[in-house]
């Protein structure tokens, strides 16, 4: 198998890929050809089929594992794979973890880590909300480790959303100790649970994919919906308490535009925002620039709005 991160301009591959999308188009000339995004464990590359009626190209389906062969090309900075041929392999011939991203980081580790975090929670209320997912719902555990952070952009592979959690709770930590207006007990808390509508609006691997749900309500509306779960089954939970966390989970992406029904109007949903929007930019970054071995320019970025390049130190 030949993974996707040690492709190289001018290389023949013949290997098997999942198929994360497939969109028909028709060129200029009104020629039609398909357009892939192939996915394995270390990536996904943009795939063109310029000829989908050839006798090489098998019937094949989004979803679908593919064996194709083709060659590497670069168009407008980026790797894609012109191919020629293709085929739907036998369910024996891959192994379906080689297509599954998956976080560089030990997810038990990070998952102990966490945990600490939720330790570190004096208020009784808000600690046992915390423990009402994160140590006593294994069902919640085990889909929250594996789960991603998003659809694409960033954190989009498994462990993406823990990983990504942990990050904010990090943040978060030091933030507590430089301005000590926050609360530490209400911050950790909307750091943990800001983001967990998302066990529910994405699917599993391999489809990581938006769910019906998560298309209509969305991870913010549904995070609170689980929060308010946790709530009723804690007797004599303060109200006021709750409605603090939600609203730092509602307000969470900052501005109304950027799919928040509030701006943050707590410090701690000021905190919590900013947490989760550095570390979604530079988890970007990170994955733009990934096996880019010169600090030759990008291209235009839409979520930097600018041109991007490495620095040359």
């Amino acid at each position: 198998m030949r993974y996707i991160n040690t492709l190289r301009e001018g290389d023949s591959v013949r290997s098997i890929y999942l198929c994360k999308s497939k969109r028909s188009a028709e060129t200029r000339n009104g020629k039609p050809y398909d357009n892939l995004v192939l996915q394995d464990k270390t990536g996904t590359l943009d795939g063109k089929v310029w000829d989908p009626n050839s006798g090489g190209i098998a019937d094949y389906d989004e979803m679908d594992f593919v064996e194709v062969f083709g060659e590497v090309v670069s168009y407008n900075n980026n790797l894609q794979l012109n191919i020629k041929q293709l085929r739907k392999p036998y369910e024996d011939e891959y192994n379906v973890a080689d297509y599954m991203p998956t976080s560089e980081n030990n997810v038990d580790g990070m998952y102990e880590e966490l945990l600490s975090y939720v330790n570190q929670i004096d208020n009784k209320y808000l600690r046992q909300l915390a423990e009402y997912y994160f140590v006593n719902n294994a069902a919640f555990v085990k889909i929250f480790k594996e789960h991603s952070a998003a659809k694409s952009v960033h954190h989009s592979f498994a462990g993406g959303l823990l990983e990504h959690t942990l990050s904010i709770v990090k943040m978060c930590e030091y933030y507590v100790k430089a301005y000590p207006l926050l609360s530490k007990d209400l911050l950790y808390s909307a750091a943990l649970f800001h983001d967990i509508g998302k066990t529910k609006e994405l699917s599993n691997f391999p489809e990581n994919d938006y769910t019906d749900e998560g298309q209509l309500l969305g991870h913010i509306v549904m995070g609170v919906e689980m929060i308010s779960e946790g709530v009723r089954n804690i007797e004599g939970f303060p109200e006021k308490i709750a409605n603090e966390l939600k609203h730092c989970v509602i307000a969470h992406h900052g501005e109304l535009e950027f799919g928040s029904p509030k701006k943050p109007a707590l410090p701690e949903a000021v905190a919590l925002h900013y947490a989760d929007a550095t570390d979604a930019k530079m988890q970007t970054l990170k994955e733009l620039f990934k096996d880019k071995e010169t600090d030759e320019w990008l291209g235009f970025q839409r979520l930097f709005d600018s041109n991007m390049r490495k620095s040359s130190l």
